[in-house]
């Protein structure tokens, strides 16, 4: 009876977790294309609805696509090698203002970003005037502005996992004559690899959905990333009309996250299950 009960319970749990899935599916997979007319099971099941995207004037899809692509995966990148560096530093020297600069980090990181935004505004109009290449509806100006909070959270995460790292092995790296450049790089970050695949993709997942500053920063249409182009989708009486397109740009916004999850599974697995008897 119990066994019977924890599989109800499994498939009510898959359920609920699969519905919007399907419904988002069945709403791309819809010709008619609107929000009132989205069954879970649609009539005339077509593709019309991806022709109609990906060849649409009015939304460049194709362009939004590729400048989240291009602006998550740099700015995920710069940010996780910045993070590391300063988890270095901070976990294995010793020097003036190490807890001031660790607490410091940990207390910014308390307010949000967006609540500079009229600075950043301010910052931005004047780099636009100067810069126009770094400037508003520039997706190099975006990754520099994701940039200004590449460090924080990330940065302590990865110093708590460094710090598990036995510090002997540097000790010994070192009486072989081994730079901290050395150490770094042959020694501690093979060994870090899980934080390393975990921070990675929680800052690709970040960088992707992220709508508040690319909303303020970009205003060009072909300038824009998926989360502020898709929204606009939605916008005004548009919200009825276009929700079949929308279905389908979820569903293609999602395959970069997937991809990039799988790929970084097995790093996870393998550097927990073997990382550090390699070292």
């Amino acid at each position: 009876m119990k066994l019977a009960l924890r599989h109800v319970f499994v498939l009510v749990v898959c359920a609920f977790a699969l519905f919007p899935i399907v419904f988002v599916v069945s709403a791309a997979l819809n010709p008619l294309g609107t929000l009132a007319s989205s069954d879970l099971i649609p009539d005339g099941a077509s593709l019309d609805n991806v022709a109609k995207l990906l060849s649409s004037e009015a939304y460049p899809f194709g362009r939004w696509f590729l400048n989240s692509i291009g602006v998550a995966l740099a700015a995920s990148f710069t940010s996780l090698l910045l993070s590391l560096l300063a988890a270095y530093a901070f976990s294995r020297m010793r020097f003036k203002g190490r807890r001031t600069g660790l607490m410091s980090l940990l207390l910014i990181q308390m307010f949000p970003q967006f609540l500079a935004i009229v600075t950043i505004f301010m910052i931005f109009t004047r780099v636009t005037e100067l810069y126009p290449a770094f400037g508003f509806d520039s997706v190099s100006g975006l990754m520099i502005l994701y940039m200004g909070g590449a460090l924080g959270a990330s940065t302590w995460l990865m110093k708590g996992f460094l710090d598990t790292v036995p510090k002997e092995l540097d000790e010994s790296a070192t009486v072989d004559g081994a730079t901290h450049a050395q150490i770094f790089w042959r020694i501690i970050l093979p060994l870090v690899t899980p934080i390393l695949a975990v921070t990675g993709l929680l800052a690709f997942i970040g960088y992707m959905n992220e709508f508040i500053l690319a909303s303020v920063f970009l205003r060009d249409p072909e300038a824009k990333t998926l989360a502020v182009g898709m929204f606009g989708m939605l916008s005004g009486d548009a919200r009825n009309t276009n929700f079949g397109m929308f279905a389908v740009g979820t569903l293609i916004t999602a395959i970069p996250t997937v991809g990039v999850f799988m790929w970084l599974q097995k790093y996870i697995v393998s550097g927990l299950t073997a990382g550090a008897v390699k070292g």
